[in-house]
This record gives C-alpha cells, structure tokens and sequence, in this order.
C-alpha cells in the first residue's frame, strides 16, 4: 500500500503532462467550429492530410530518379516521406557512429575497473548545453563564410555549400541526437559479465565471432533503446530543420508547427499530430516485438 501511494506524484504528473495534452489534441482533431461559433464533429482534418488537391511527387532515397518514376501523392504525405528519409539515415549514422564509440567506452571502463567516468563526462557534456544554441553554432562553422569554409578557402577548395540542405539538416540531427543512442548502448555492453567473453573464447571462438555472436546479440536491448530515442525526436524535430535547413525544408514537424501557429489551423494539426504518433507508437511496437522474438538478446552460440 505504501509503494502504491510513492507512485501517485508520478500517475499526477503523467496525466497532467502527458494524458491531457493528449486528449487536447485529440479533441482539436475530430472537432471544429463552423461560422456561428458552434462546435461540430469533423474528419475535415484528416481529409485535408490526404486530399489530392494539391500534389507533388514523391521521390524518397531517390527511388524516383533511379527508377524514372512519377508518383504523385498528397503534398503531407510527400513531407511524411521526406522525413523518414531523413530520420531513418540520421538513426543508421548515429547507430554506425554510436555502437563503436560505446563499446570503446565500455572497454575501458571494464579495464580501469569503471573508473573511465571522465569520457563519459565529456561526451555527455554538450547535451547541458541548449539545443538551439549547440545547433546555432553549427550555423556558424558551417555557413558559406563560417568557420569551416573560411579554412577551406586557405586550401583553395570551396566554398561548400553545407548548409541548407539534406547534409546540414542530418548533421545537426546526428550531432544532437548521438549521445541519446551511445549511453544506452554503453549501459548495457558495460553490464555484460566478462565470464561469458571468456567462456566463448574457451570456446574456441575468435574476436570477431565473440563481437558477431555474443557481444552484439547480448548487446539488442540497448540498440532497440538507442534506435527509438534518436528515431523518434529525428522524425518530430521542427527546430533543426529550420536553423540548418534555412526554412526551406517542410519536416513534418515544420508542418505540425506551422498549421499551429502560422495557419491556426488546429484540426489539421492536430489530425497530423495524430497520425505521427500513431506511426511512433507502432514503429516502436515493431521493434520492441522484434526484440522479444528475437529472444531479448540471446547469445547466438
């Protein structure tokens, strides 16, 4: 009864933070307010997400180009695609770029006895720093007289043009979002007992199988975690495309963003909002299901 009542300041603040904000949108997605002022139920929301009024072609990973194809789909569908484009790359980059740099965090600190807190300190320390100001700063280094081209000019290359773009905008997004997929990565790696490492080398087993079917199988539940902490901010994120991405790039998160608070149009909004967390969830139920399937990171002996 004790442990019950320790968890009602957590059941407060999950339905005040999380459980109304939800029902608000879901409330703004389904209604509408006609002429008079009346409040009336409504799937014009979601009808407007999916009307073929006004239509662009889609072109993800540059499908289109290879394979000369002219999909037309409706424009937010078209912005749905681009940014799972571009969030599934910036996950696979911070996953190719995380996984090492946390298994070297996590060697060491099993070879200095967990005494190795001081790369980890500064690896975790930008994310004290503000978003905006860490993604302002790549504005800077990165613009056509920054930092970064300011050099290059001396090597005579360039100027480049970074910013912008896809690279900018998935640069800022792994820059920011790679801490979130190495310490759960390095959590899990650094709690693998050494017995096992030694039993499979008894084994027989080289470097690279102990690596392949021990080390990352035992691994999964980090990497499950890693990829749905850098997934899901990628693939909502308003703020980065629009520093690096000038403006000129319509993320669904811009879009949600802009039918708030530029359009005022809360039904289509909020219809976005909607589907988007429907599409998380479901991306996340996926892995979780996988990883349980998989048998929750069994070594593969």
């Amino acid at each position: 009864m004790r442990m019950q009542r320790l968890a009602y300041p957590y059941i407060l603040w999950m339905a005040v933070f999380t459980l109304a904000p939800l029902l608000l949108v879901a409330f703004y997605a389904f209604t509408a307010y006609d002429a008079d002022g009346r409040l009336f139920l409504t799937l014009q929301g979601f009808a407007n997400v999916f009307s073929m009024q006004d239509t662009v072609a889609l072109n993800i990973f540059g499908l289109a180009d290879v394979f000369s194809l002219d999909l037309q789909v409706p424009i937010y569908v078209n912005v749905f695609a681009k940014s799972l484009e571009i969030a599934l790359v910036s996950t696979i980059i911070c996953l190719a770029m995380g996984y090492p740099a946390a298994y070297i965090l996590a060697q060491r600190s099993r070879r200095q006895r967990g005494n190795d807190s001081l790369l980890l300190f500064l690896f975790v320390m930008p994310m004290w720093m503000n978003t905006l100001l860490r993604t302002y700063a790549w504005l800077a280094l990165l613009e056509p007289k920054g930092i970064i081209n300011t050099f290059l000019g001396f090597l005579s290359v360039g100027p480049i043009q970074f910013l912008y773009n896809d690279f900018g905008i998935g640069l800022g997004m792994v820059y920011n979002y790679l801490p979130f997929m190495v310490l759960p990565i390095h959590s899990v790696l650094v709690k693998i007992s050494p017995s096992v490492i030694e039993a499979a080398q008894d084994l027989g087993a080289n470097s690279l199988q102990v690596f392949s079917r021990v080390t990352v199988p035992l691994s999964m539940p980090g990497i499950i975690s890693g990829i749905n902490m850098v997934f899901m901010p990628a693939m909502t994120t308003f703020l980065i495309p629009d520093l690096l991405g000038g403006g000129r790039y319509l993320l669904i998160g811009n879009a949600i963003e802009r039918q708030f608070m530029v359009s005022r149009d809360m039904t289509t909004g909020s219809a976005l909002s909607i589907l988007l967390m429907v599409f998380v969830l479901a991306s996340m139920r996926m892995l979780t299901r996988n990883e349980q399937e998989s048998g929750g990171g069994s070594v593969l002996l």
